[in-house]
């Protein structure tokens, strides 16, 4: 009986790598989470048309946004496991932190989806009026401890908040935190003085530096290549600092492992490529790829954080 089990397993196996050899067959499904034309769509539709040319088949982008990307998210971990839907994602946000910002989820996004691998990644700045005296943290600081409650900071999203509430605790500040829904309000308010900082992703942060913001410091572990001479705040004193939201891949649990293998090397073949770089870079963005492995404990590993960040940030669940 157990020589019988062996048996089919192996033949299983040799049948799901023979199948995964003609792999694709047809075409690709791409789920985007958010609308067409927003930041997330570009970078879906760039990879997408690359990864088309490499496989050979057509890659169709389809937009499931709302809910801050949990529609799209759903549709893919329901999806039929065969390596013909998969998502190009924030995966830091459209999983690692979904499961500690909403109070309850369709989906496990660690058991309900296959890693494939990570494509890009980019930072958050901590940024001021140009025009004004401030061109330090150690500035930054000073002016805020003397004022009543440490200030005002602005942002516009959970991980703005993040990054600003930990920079907060590492420096004992109690800023008040000032939410901005359009991000020319978020300008508007520290180049009028009403925040004192603002706490942005770089894509839209370079386009406004060094003209209207100084660039303080970049929350991600490492410098940008998009601002080669702003600091991290590791290098600034504040520990391991490092908060980096990042682009994944992924495609439903229970793809065959040939697949998961065979897209990962088509995504990784296109982020290293001198076009897909150069792309990156105008978005204020750095490659980042990686193995179905890497993506997987990184994204353990963010989803840890995040539990402790969501709740440090004290942001409520809806």
């Amino acid at each position: 009986m157990i020589a019988k089990l062996g048996v089919t397993a192996a033949l299983t196996a040799l049948a799901s790598i023979a199948w995964a050899q003609d792999y694709p067959v047809r075409e690709i499904h791409s789920i985007c989470n958010f609308a067409a034309g927003s930041g997330a769509d570009i970078i879906v539709r760039y990879y997408s048309d690359r990864l088309s040319k490499l496989a050979g088949r057509p890659v169709l982008v389809e937009n499931k946004p709302g809910v801050q990307g949990t529609l799209a998210s759903d549709y893919v971990a329901k999806s039929k496991a065969d390596g013909y839907t998969l998502m190009i994602t924030p995966a830091s946000s459209t999983l690692a932190t979904a499961p500690y910002i909403f109070k309850k989820l369709p989906f496990d996004p660690l058991k309900d989806f296959a890693p494939v691998t990570s494509v890009a990644s980019l930072s958050f700045v901590l940024a001021v009026d140009a025009a004004g005296p401030i061109r330090s943290i150690d500035d930054l600081v000073k002016s805020l401890k003397a004022k009543p409650n440490h200030g005002f900071y602005g942002t516009g999203s959970n991980t703005g908040q993040v990054a600003a509430e930990l920079f907060k605790e590492k420096m004992g500040l109690s800023t008040v935190y000032v939410p901005y829904k359009v991000t020319v309000d978020a300008l508007t308010g520290v180049v009028g003085g009403s925040v004192d900082f603002i706490s942005y992703d770089t894509t839209w942060a370079v386009t406004q530096h060094p003209q209207r913001l100084r660039i303080l410091a970049v929350t991600a572990a490492k410098r940008q290549s998009a601002l080669p001479d702003i600091p991290t705040l590791s290098e600034l004193g504040f520990g391991e600092f490092d908060i980096a939201p990042w682009f994944g891949v992924v495609v439903p649990a229970g793809t065959p492992r040939p697949v998961i293998e065979r897209l990962a090397g088509w995504f990784n073949q296109i982020t290293n490529s001198d076009d897909a770089k150069q792309f990156l870079a105008r978005a204020a963005l750095d490659a980042f790829p990686g193995s179905p492995e890497q993506m997987a404990a990184h994204l353990r590993t963010e989803a840890k954080r995040w539990e402790r960040w969501v709740k440090m940030a004290k942001i409520e669940p809806q």
